[in-house]
């Protein structure tokens, strides 16, 4: 038997290989920080062989929360990705068992976004008539930042962004924005073409391919969380805020989507923006009738469940949309999606996957019209 991780997104260190009845592993830290959750790795030489693999150091992972009734995803063809239901968390140790079909075999925490996937999802969107790609700068180890301009730049157009993967572990993110790009340049969608003559659309797809590329949870390749840099990013450690924050001042903001991944709570939700000082009534107002929307066009959201008050302290205004929520005054949204299933929509084979993701972006086109039909953003009067 042999495990390989070497390759993009791949993440595990190996203790113990000698008796598939015993695989030990230890969960790999991100390249500059101590966050240790994400694994990706291929397992070789164990088709029809049981094998039982110990996770070690599961305990102390950045979320141990999120072992509660997690289920690993693994595949064959690195296409169609299935859920372990012999996965389970015990003394401290994440436990898998399975017996492969084939001796080529891979693991993972979710459904992996390649760096690949990235670049060729950039390049289709690049051929339609009704979207440009535009580089931002580079990570801080030289890779493109991409945005991806959907709409004119003309009077009157509706300035919004959405962002994704700052945490570059939270794969459903880009899935999301696949998805949603997927519909939003769809020439025959009636709701695509609307919210493109209305707006806009500033779209980051990858706010941390370098972390990415290296596997990390949370963090970039100089070991910054980049969700909480918003406040005062570094343009040498935190470039990649640095650089959205500086175009966003340029293009103005009436509304904000950041997208994410949650390790512990099985739902999709939204983290708002009551907390944030000066959070008005009318915000309010447009923020429920946002919320709202996706909730009556998508089953797989729900409002019942989410981030208790008081979760950030006095983190609050470094996170993405609060700050955005408190600097722009416009509705400003955390996306949340599950690392495992929808519990209120669960699917036993894939759980919360890539696909469901992509239908998800899909979804949020419809309460982005909503906004629009609103006037753009009437909780600051434009």
């Amino acid at each position: 038997m042999k495990i390989s991780a070497t390759f993009d997104s791949g993440a595990i260190e190996v203790v113990r290989l000698d008796d598939p009845t015993d695989i030990r592993l230890r969960l790999r830290k991100d390249n500059a920080a101590d966050f240790h959750q994400w694994f990706h790795f291929r397992l070789m030489g164990a088709a029809g062989k049981p094998v039982h693999m110990v996770f070690e150091n599961a305990g102390t992972a950045a979320y141990p929360g999120g072992w509660r009734d997690y289920r690993c995803v693994a595949s064959y063809d690195r296409q169609n990705w299935f859920r372990i239901a012999a996965t389970r968390f015990e003394n401290g140790e994440l436990i898998v068992d399975h017996t492969p079909a084939h001796d080529s075999v891979y693991y993972a925490y979710f459904e992996p976004y390649s760096h690949e996937r990235h670049l060729d999802l950039v390049a289709r969107v690049e051929q339609s008539p009704f979207a440009r790609v535009r580089n931002l700068g580079s990570t801080v180890e030289g890779r493109d930042l991409d945005l991806v301009e959907v709409g004119q730049d003309a009077p009157g157009r509706v300035p919004i962004w959405i962002i994704a993967r700052q945490h570059p572990g939270e794969t459903m993110a880009e899935w999301f924005v696949e998805g949603l790009l997927e519909r939003l340049l769809d020439g025959a969608d009636p709701v695509a073409r609307k919210v493109r003559e209305q707006a806009l659309l500033h779209i980051v797809p990858n706010m941390n391919p370098d972390g990415a590329v290296r596997g990390n949870l949370r963090t970039n390749a100089a070991g910054r969380n980049l969700n909480r840099e918003w406040r005062a990013p570094d343009a040498v450690a935190s470039p990649e805020v640095f650089l959205v924050r500086a175009e966003m001042e340029r293009t103005d903001c009436a509304l904000f989507l950041d997208i994410h991944g949650d390790e512990a709570l099985p739902y999709v939700f939204f983290s708002t923006a009551e907390e944030v000082p000066g959070f008005t009534a009318e915000a309010a107002a447009a923020q429920a009738r946002f919320v709202e929307t996706l909730r009556a066009v998508s089953p797989d959201f729900q409002t019942e469940e989410g981030y208790k008050p008081g979760r950030f302290g006095e983190e609050l205004l470094t996170l993405a949309s609060k700050w955005v929520a408190n600097h722009f005054g416009c509705v400003s949204l955390t996306l949340e999606m599950p690392f495992k299933d929808n519990a209120i929509l669960p699917d036993a084979q894939v759980g919360w996957n890539g696909a469901r993701s992509k239908r998800l972006g899909a979804a949020m086109l419809d309460p982005i019209l909503r906004h629009l039909g609103d006037g753009g953003d009437p909780a600051r009067g434009a």
